[in-house]
């Protein structure tokens, strides 16, 4: 009846690696097909997982999604017009994209401060005051007159962009149905693409307001408006169910611990004693290998989102001529495609698991590098791209469902947003690393300062395909551990017996919905 909040100790003796390590491939296909009698079909089909969500599991996964999608605007306002804000700053390309790396090396800071703060006091007031911050942040971004002031509020923004992540993601997939998470996930992280989407759009819609070359301006104040309703919607509704239940469970458990020592030696907890027993110290001695792990993993998803995407728009321009009309046109069809990607994948995840997935997604992906950037045509280049971005972001749409599911549940806002963003702090510098190493090639017959971005991008991105196919398979696995604790009663809670009967039959159904179900240890 009650969910553990704590993952096991991990255990390392010569037998339990060799064990593990010669597990890989047997239970890589050991996909939940095998294990449910109904078909393929019916596995796949989300519409029953969906309908088991209630208003408020709907609401809860808005509100996470719609945020995410708005912090993916924010940031990618820079990347859709870094050439004019380059101009206006009287900087190169590169140097703007620093702005770019700068984000992605403060987001750590962020999941840390905020992560650790939605964990011990609750979702709703972290994400609302996230909001309130990205409001100030991007008016201040429009307002920008040197380079670097636009590096200071880049750099908050850093800050707010990890911060946003793990609430985020936290809100909307924590307390949904069992069945439905899957393709929840699915469509939950391409959220970021649709940010990419709308920032093309609107700075497309904005690139001729304001005053000529200044559109950029323009597109950040409109930014800071969108986070306000965000914050009015997020208002109206309380702390999420699993938080309450968490904080409930957390101080239960503190006070048997304090109740332990006391009995055992006689004399109240000192300072140092309650220090020891902190529940973080635990969470990094019981995981601090699964982390380690999940930070390699993860430093090879962004480094596999942000080396084939930030620097594309740039590609399009220097290196195709391509016009605003044509690069907004290829944008937003290639993110159309990932967002398809992600939930297609994320789905298939209820027939083949998550580290299959993901893995086919890699190779699926690596089929378009040729033709997303070695085409001579635009046409060549939507298609191949289009295919790269649906498996990229496929494997994306595993990843914070796969997180939520690998890390405990006392720290899951914590954990799964720092291993996230250190792996973004790893992959930072993706896209200056790109743009120095194109500089060394120079295309012929093309004005000065036209580099060969296709290849370097091509090249790039090959080799981090072959990282993740390594590192998922190296990977454990949690198919469908149970995440919610909105159901979930203890001995010790104010319920007479019939009422503790009827939540247990209630909440055994629910799990019982789908024989499918593989509440596994990492395997």
């Amino acid at each position: 009846m009650s969910t553990p909040i704590y993952n096991e100790k991990i255990v390392l003796t010569k037998e339990s690696i060799g064990k593990y390590f010669k597990t890989r491939w047997s239970t890589l296909f050991d996909i939940p097909l095998k294990h449910s009698d109904k078909t393929a079909w019916e596995i796949l089909n989300p519409i029953p997982g969906l309908r088991q969500m209630t208003s408020t599991d709907w609401n809860f996964y808005l509100l996470g999604f719609f945020g995410w999608t708005v912090d993916a605007l924010d940031f990618f306002c820079v990347s859709v017009s870094a050439p004019e804000i380059a101009k206006s700053l009287g900087v190169s390309i590169t140097d703007i994209t620093w702005g770019v790396t700068l984000v992605l090396m403060l987001r750590s800071v962020g999941a840390l401060i905020f992560g650790l703060s939605a964990d011990y006091f609750g979702r709703k007031w972290c994400f609302i005051l996230i909001c309130f911050l990205f409001v100030v942040v991007e008016l201040g971004t429009g307002f920008v007159q040197t380079y670097q002031q636009f590096l200071g509020v880049r750099a908050l923004f850093g800050v707010l962009m990890g911060a946003f992540y793990p609430i985020a993601s936290v809100t909307a997939l924590e307390d949904q149905p069992m069945k439905a998470r899957s393709i929840l996930s699915g469509f939950f992280l391409p959220g970021y693409n649709l940010g990419y989407l709308l920032a093309t759009v609107f700075y497309r819609g904005f690139q001729f307001t304001y005053k000529e070359g200044e559109g950029w301006r323009s597109l950040f104040w409109f930014s800071a408006g969108l986070p306000v309703i965000l914050i009015a919607w997020r208002m109206c509704f309380p702390e999420s169910p699993s938080f309450q239940k968490l904080k409930a469970r957390r101080a239960k458990l503190r006070d048997e611990r304090m109740a332990k020592h006391t009995e055992s030696t006689g004399s109240k907890p000192s300072l140092w004693t309650r220090i020891k027993s902190n529940d973080l110290l635990e969470t990094i001695r019981t995981d601090w290998l699964l982390l380690i792990f999940l930070v390699l993993l993860m430093s090879g998803f962004n480094f596999m989102s942000h080396g084939s995407q930030d620097l594309y728009p740039t590609l399009l321009v220097k290196q195709h001529n391509a016009s605003p009309n044509q690069k907004t046109i290829i944008m937003v069809v290639v993110n159309i495609g990932a967002i398809c990607g992600g939930i297609f994948f994320g789905n298939l995840t209820e027939l083949l698991g998550r580290r299959l997935t993901i893995m086919i997604c890699c190779l699926f992906s690596s089929a378009f590098l040729y033709p997303s950037f070695f085409s001579n045509t635009l046409s060549g280049i939507i298609g191949g791209y289009f295919f790269l971005n649906f498996g990229v972001m496929g494997a994306w749409g595993v990843a914070p469902l796969h997180l939520m599911e690998l890390v405990n549940t006392a720290h899951r806002a914590f954990l799964s947003g720092i291993v996230y963003q250190l792996g973004n702090l790893a992959s930072s510098a993706s896209i200056t690393i790109e743009a120095r190493i194109a500089e060394r090639f120079p295309l012929k017959n093309k004005p000065a300062g036209t580099y060969d971005y296709g290849k370097v991008m091509c090249i790039f991105c090959a080799a981090v395909f072959a990282y993740m196919l390594v590192a998922v398979f190296l990977g454990p696995e949690k198919f469908h551990k149970e995440l919610s604790l909105k159901h979930d009663y203890t001995d010790d809670e104010d319920m007479d017996g019939q009422a503790y009967i009827e939540a247990s039959k209630s909440f055994d159904d629910e799990k019982k919905l789908d024989v499918s179900y593989i509440e596994n240890p990492a395997r």
